[in-house]
């Protein structure tokens, strides 16, 4: 049997690397929230408590990617051989169970607020709301390239962009109330807020899920895999094979190669697994891969569980 790999397990993962900017953007997110709640109350605004409630979800999804990055730096052990690096993908499940939670919330609440309108001051509306999206935009700038780093960066990025749209959304129902007096519009942009919420927490809650189950990652094609390592000279079928994500940034492979028996007997197999783990690396940029070479006769041998 054989390893390749590049990963120390107990070394910063990709959202680790930017703890920095998750730090700083947690931060930008606290004040935000904290401004829209006191703004939610000073002017009566749905709209303004919707906001700050999906500013406090992503505030706390950061919290938990900031966390999960401590966790997952942690070294591997007899008990956890990963450590902790699938930490990361618990935070981005956490996460999105929480804006789903916060968007069904919205959604009914603003439902309520249809029925029953409530009146709203609209110029201090539209003062907080205009703060809540100038620290939004910050927010979003200090993200932007450490967006596709991992499943937590992107969804720290969403999040935060998200934050930026629904504060427009809070000035334009701010605008309708001061220029009509309709105040169901603060009802409508907090309706809006929660569908805007629901799919993005559907989709991140998918991808974590994914992870979690192990599933083969969504750009990895296990046929085209198969291809690649049966075209290598003294390899004649490839079976048990598997491609799953520990966290963002660490894909793994392990299968059962058959081989020649004269591998076994001229000292074929050594080089013959440096080229499985090259290959693997060089096509597919899997880094952490572990092959079993067996002999053409030996899948008699297996338990039925192997294919």
């Amino acid at each position: 049997m054989g390893h390749g790999h590049s990963h120390d397990h107990g070394t910063v993962t990709a959202t680790g690397q930017h703890r920095g900017v998750l730090t700083a953007a947690l931060g930008v997110s606290v004040v935000v929230f904290l401004v829209q709640i006191v703004g939610a109350v000073i002017t009566g605004s749905l709209a303004l408590l919707a906001d700050a409630g999906h500013v406090l979800a992503d505030a706390g999804g950061v919290a938990l990617a900031l966390g999960a990055t401590l966790l997952a730096a942690r070294p591997a052990s007899g008990r956890r051989t990963f450590g902790w690096a699938r930490a990361e993908i618990l935070a981005a499940a956490v996460n999105g169970l929480v804006l789903a939670g916060m968007g069904v919330y919205v959604f009914v609440e603003g439902i309520r607020r249809l029925i029953e309108p409530a009146p709203v001051a609209a110029g201090g509306m539209a003062i907080f709301g205009l703060i809540g999206l100038i620290g939004n935009l910050i927010g979003v700038a200090l993200l932007y390239r450490a967006r596709e780093a991992s499943l937590n960066m992107r969804g720290a990025f969403l999040e935060v962009a998200t934050d930026a749209v629904t504060s427009v959304g809070v000035l334009a129902a701010a605008a309708v109330i001061a220029l009509t007096g309709f105040t169901r519009a603060d009802a409508i942009v907090s309706i809006l807020i929660g569908l805007i919420i629901a799919p993005r927490a559907v989709k991140l809650l998918r991808e974590a899920v994914n992870v979690l189950l192990e599933a083969a990652p969504a750009d990895v094609d296990l046929d085209e895999i198969r291809e690649h390592i049966t075209e290598l000279d003294h390899v004649t079928g490839v079976h048990d094979l598997h491609v799953y994500t520990v966290t963002s940034g660490l894909p793994v492979l392990t299968a059962h190669v058959v081989v020649d028996d004269s591998c076994f007997h001229d000292g074929h197999a050594p080089q013959l697994l440096d080229r499985l783990q090259t290959c693997l690396a060089g096509h597919f940029d899997v880094e952490h891969s572990t092959f079993q070479l067996e002999p053409t006769g030996h899948a008699g041998h297996e338990h039925p569980t192997h294919h």
